[in-house]
């Protein structure tokens, strides 16, 4: 009697645990935005789901379908690595019963113009004002004096440049024309910065994927990509002259490098760190953030996102470096915690 008394209580625990786990169902939550550190959200999202019962699922579709995505609310969170204007916010107030829209930045990495050009194996150099010569499609072949210039000893063929740009609304198209539009007066007043600008010349591709793909297939290409499409493309990428004079090339010293030169804190707001002054810098870095509501209907998600934050800026930031992103700097990664707190 004493063991049909235990198997029954053995059962009635088991089944008060199943009807916990029943309780606890996994949070769904998506989201929506930057290629730029797709990647590494993948793997995040990936590993922490077993970690804060969460399944989250991500389209990257650049930084202007996160931005629309989670103002029109069809997405919880977006990406992005494009600077929110003023009026993108108010856009997300008005739509959202006044309610705001939060960013915060997850990790660093870097924009590199990278090439395909016949019988060249080497690293390129590149100023900042002669790529905007060329994205205006002012200079038109390779051998160019203004090239060779910067590249003495190479040799340079006499191949038509190919410029391999964006289609698509785009924080790595911000960046790069943020960059441009710093080292270049004719630039910023003829195309200036912004996700999706009015390319003077070229071919365009949709995503970091796309423009990697345009650069393996055509010959004389030269284009901007996120590092790490770059090395997992096995594309090769110049080096670019910072501030300092120096031919720098992006990796995560230099990225870093441009993050501990910036004046303001990128905790509470989007700033910007192309052609920050310093040696070492590599010019065309920045911050990628996450957009996250202020208020969520859905306590549950709330709660999650909430967790997430504070795990991908703090245990999170250990797998990074290995996908060719550099960590934020510890007095950013603080701040984005004390933050996640006015998540409601």
């Amino acid at each position: 009697m004493k063991l049909t008394i235990a198997r029954v209580a053995m059962v009635m625990g088991f089944a008060a645990m199943l009807a916990v786990a029943a309780d606890k169902q996994v949070v769904q939550m998506t989201g929506a935005g930057a290629t730029f550190p797709a990647p590494i959200y993948q793997k995040w999202f990936n590993d922490y789901q077993s970690i804060g019962n969460v399944q989250i699922n991500y389209q990257a579709n650049g930084s202007g379908g996160g931005i629309k995505g989670v103002t029109d609310g069809t997405v919880d969170f977006g990406a992005s690595d494009a600077i929110l204007s003023k009026e993108q916010m108010e856009a997300f107030k008005s739509k959202n019963s006044g309610h705001g829209l939060l960013t915060f930045p997850t990790v660093l990495g870097a924009v590199v113009p990278s090439y395909n050009v016949p019988g060249v194996t080497v690293e390129l150099n590149f100023t900042g004002p002669l790529l905007a010569e060329i994205f205006m499609g002012k200079i038109k072949k390779w051998n160019d004096p203004a090239i060779m210039k910067v590249n003495p000893g190479v040799k340079l063929p006499d191949t038509d440049i190919v410029v391999a740009h964006r289609s698509d609304g785009s924080g790595t198209t911000f960046c790069f024309t943020d960059y441009l539009s710093k080292v270049s007066p004719e630039w910023e007043k003829s195309v200036g910065r912004n996700a999706s600008v009015s390319w003077p010349a070229g071919l365009g591709a949709k995503g970091n994927d796309g423009v990697s793909g345009l650069l393996k297939q055509q010959v004389g290409a030269l284009g901007y990509v996120e590092l790490i499409y770059a090395v997992k493309n096995h594309l090769p990428y110049g080096k670019v002259q910072n501030k300092a004079g120096e031919f720098v090339k992006a990796d995560l010293k230099t990225v870093s490098a441009a993050a501990a030169a910036m004046k303001e804190s990128a905790a509470d707001t989007q700033v910007s760190i192309t052609d920050v002054p310093g040696k070492g810098v590599y010019p065309i870095s920045t911050f990628t953030w996450l957009l996250v509501p202020d208020t969520f209907k859905d306590a549950d998600k709330s709660a999650a996102m909430k967790g997430f934050l504070k795990w991908a800026v703090t245990k999170g930031q250990e797998d990074v470096e290995s996908l060719d992103y550099a960590r934020l700097p510890k007095v950013v990664a603080a701040k984005v915690e004390k933050r996640v707190a006015l998540i409601k």
